[in-house]
């Protein structure tokens, strides 16, 4: 029965990590980029973040809540930024030439935990995963065992890393059949940010 918190963890965080996020696009953007090896290592640090995200709002779901709601402006700014990089990207003009240039030399470790860490969003979307959860009398909650806990989070981590992977490999199979495919990446991730961006700001205006 305990090992029924694995599959929770694990379907819930699948299911916020499907929607095309930060976290998903810069894995797809590597993948292409660069290799699967290196989309992995944010894949990596994604999954922690993640568990963290899912930690806090356990803790004090409450609290998040009307935070958010008292500070609509790191919503607005969320907004901002993601339309401001997706603008960036549809007109940004690539060639092969300034690629190798810009080569990305930051830790891939490190972009994947401030993409998944950074994610108000998904605060949020842990915030109502918790109720839903709660809601069959799962009663998870901060005070729970350890061991219900440990094997929550470990299905949270799995979830998040298995979800990424999976878009990862989408990404190879894309490279190997679309031409001038970091031009058409880029478009491609400048529309997806904008759509996340006009979503977001729908969801805050209801």
């Amino acid at each position: 029965m305990i090992l029924l918190y694995v599959f929770i963890g694990l379907l819930a965080s699948s299911i916020g990590a499907l929607p095309l996020g930060a976290s998903n696009i810069a894995v797809i953007n590597t993948t292409i980029k660069q290799n699967a090896k290196q989309a992995l290592k944010i894949a990596i640090a994604a999954g922690i973040a993640e568990v963290l995200l899912s930690y806090y709002a356990l803790h004090c779901n409450i609290v998040i809540r009307d935070f958010f709601d008292r500070n609509m402006w790191i919503q607005i700014l969320v907004v901002v930024v993601l339309m401001t990089i997706g603008s960036y990207l549809i007109f940004k003009k690539t060639t092969e030439k300034m690629q190798k240039k810009n080569a990305i030399i930051s830790s891939k470790y490190v972009i994947g935990f401030l993409l998944g860490l950074l994610n108000p969003p998904v605060l949020i979307y842990w915030i109502v995963a918790f109720g839903i959860i709660n809601n069959y009398d799962l009663m998870l909650s901060i005070g729970s065992p350890l061991p219900v806990l440990f094997l929550f989070f470990s299905g949270v981590y799995i979830g998040k890393l298995i979800t990424l992977y999976t878009y990862s490999k989408f990404s190879i199979a894309l490279k190997n059949k679309v031409h001038n495919i970091t031009f058409v990446m880029n478009k491609i991730t400048g529309v997806l940010l904008i759509i996340i961006g006009i979503t977001q700001a729908i969801t805050i205006s209801l």
